[in-house]
């Protein structure tokens, strides 16, 4: 079996799946600082710097189909995913801490959350990234509907 329709969904559906994702990261952000209470150090405001903007720019070119915007988020859920996992790096590495930005206010190696012993808030950002930024990646080049059409023809041959 081909993974030629996967392929094809993922084209279709690429902005909206990044878009989705997103709203999750964003949504879950300000549930964890709002409700919980929980207070962002100073890379987690950096994250949530490159993740909120993407829920505004995914929605609107995913509602005009505007692949063109791929570009120019590609960078931000880059560096995003670097200051997650410098974070990530700070929270889990002995000694990290010392050369990490956070020396005043809340400290970056503070778990709040800590699942599994390795599940942590700035890992979950940095998931939420590197999703965004496969989705994006799959859906770069958009397919025109003649070769959508053929693949599925083709699949339904199998």
């Amino acid at each position: 079996m081909s993974d030629k329709p996967v392929r094809s969904v993922f084209h279709v559906y690429a902005l909206y799946l990044a878009w989705l994702v997103s709203i999750v990261a964003t949504v879950g952000s300000l549930y964890l600082s709002e409700v919980m209470l929980f207070e962002p150090c100073r890379l987690c405001w950096f994250q949530r710097i490159f993740m909120y903007p993407q829920v505004i720019l995914l929605g609107i070119a995913a509602y005009r189909e505007d692949r063109n915007i791929i570009r120019y988020l590609l960078p931000l859920n880059i560096i995003g995913g670097c200051i997650s996992l410098v974070h990530y790096a700070d929270q889990k590495i002995p000694g990290f801490s010392k050369l990490a930005p956070c020396k005043v206010g809340v400290p970056c190696n503070v778990d709040y959350l800590d699942w599994f012993g390795f599940i942590t808030i700035p890992l979950m950002a940095l998931v939420a990234f590197i999703l965004i930024t496969v989705f994006l990646s799959l859906g770069r080049s958009k397919q025109s509907e003649e070769e959508i059409d053929a693949e599925q023809e083709l699949a339904g041959q199998d």
